[in-house]
């Protein structure tokens, strides 16, 4: 339910932008229903630094981990999960304000393949889908298949009219990604981004670093540090037109990993295929991925009281803003006290005020507790009005 400032102008003339503030729920399920990940929130004060050193992510509970335990082998659904031979951790973060997903994989294998410079490589798959929309985003085989609902359709859905090249080129990774992460890289790029937008692997779009002192053959621990940025829009033209998945606190997200284990470079098939979702389709349709949820700040990361608000324009010929409370505090809220700046006041939550001329103004929010603490934010000539 949209909040109460917002449900106070929901008339006809503002329906069309409250259903972009707050749109219908999903049409399509995600994977794996009985579950829901959690993507951890880090401080903005406490970004993670990519640099292969899991110090940073010390601060995730264990909560968030998802171990092998999580997989199931594709090609083997009975096998065993033996640790000696293959052991993984994944936790995922995000931090608030940044469209960015941030990934610590540490693997123990007993036999590191990654001497080839192709494909072959022991690798952690990850798709993602920004905003949950599921639908097909990796066209299989020779002849892509388009407008179809599930990646194993049958030929008489695929839309002659529409070439295998121009099909490839509209779907491939455009509205979810797909990245194989080369577990570790040596010699080559720290992923193959599985898009026709392979660019969404480079910075400023994406950033990775790993730690080990093993060579190929050999066991040993690895250490990736990772970040990716969720895009509803990729195209192969380029990021001038791209859209970039905004990520908001309890948004779920499509997500999934795959881990693909080889044990021999000489080998054609591979000695692993885990993955988190119960589907092996799932690489290239995001209706199969599972369900993550980005989370709020943990409670002993939370500030005991720290004033925040933001505001947006609603009406800019009347000069009507709504003000919103986004304060973090780990008490109860008791009084809020607003100053716009013009001579007026309020003590709402969430209030709606019209300025009486243009001007900058410096706006004040103070709140106060249950036991009298009390904080203040304020921005000077943020709102400015014409």
């Amino acid at each position: 339910m949209p909040p109460p400032f917002a449900r106070r102008f929901l008339s006809s003339s503002r329906l069309a932008c409250a259903l972009a503030l707050f749109p219908a729920p999903y049409l399509h399920a995600l994977d794996r229903p009985e579950i829901t990940f959690k993507v951890f929130q880090f401080p903005q004060d406490q970004i993670p630094r990519i640099d292969g050193d899991a110090s940073d992510w010390a601060m995730v509970p264990d909560s968030y981990a998802i171990g092998l335990d999580q997989f199931v082998d594709d090609g083997k659904p009975n096998r065993v999960r033996d640790p000696q031979n293959l052991d993984v951790k994944i936790r995922v973060g995000w931090v608030k304000g940044l469209n960015r997903l941030y990934v610590l994989y540490e693997a123990y294998d007993n036999y590191w393949d990654f001497a080839d410079p192709g494909l072959h490589n022991d690798t952690l798959e990850i798709i993602v889908d920004g905003d949950a929309s599921g639908g097909p985003l990796i066209p299989p085989g020779a002849n892509a298949r388009f407008n179809t609902e599930k990646v194993g359709a049958p030929a008489a859905s695929r839309d002659a009219r529409i070439s295998a090249t121009d099909a490839h080129w509209a779907i491939q990774g455009a509205h979810a990604q797909n990245y194989h992460v080369f577990t570790p890289a040596a010699g080559k790029d720290w992923c193959m981004a599985w898009n026709a937008a392979t660019w969404t692997k480079e910075f400023p779009w994406a950033n990775a670093k790993s730690r080990f002192d093993f060579k190929p053959g050999e066991p040993g621990k690895l250490t990736l540090e990772f970040w990716i940025t969720p895009f509803d829009y990729a195209g192969a033209e380029g990021p001038a037109r791209a859209v970039e998945s905004v990520l908001r606190e309890n948004k779920i997200i499509g997500l999934s990993f795959i881990v693909i284990d080889y044990d021999d470079v000489k080998a054609r098939g591979n000695n692993g295929f885990w993955t988190l979702s119960r589907h092996r389709t799932s690489y290239g349709h995001a209706s199969e991925l599972c369900a993550f949820q980005l989370m709020p700040l943990e409670p002993a990361l939370r500030p005991a009281l720290d004033a925040r608000w933001s505001f947006s324009v609603v009406d800019p010929d009347r000069r009507l803003v709504a003000f919103k409370d986004e304060s973090l505090v780990n008490e109860k809220i008791t009084a809020w006290k607003w100053d716009f700046g013009d001579g007026a006041s309020s003590t709402e939550q969430h209030p709606l005020h019209t300025f009486p001329r243009p001007g900058s103004y410096v706006t004040i929010l103070e709140i106060t507790t249950a036991d009298g603490t009390t904080s203040r934010r304020s921005k000077v000539w943020d709102v400015q009005l014409r």
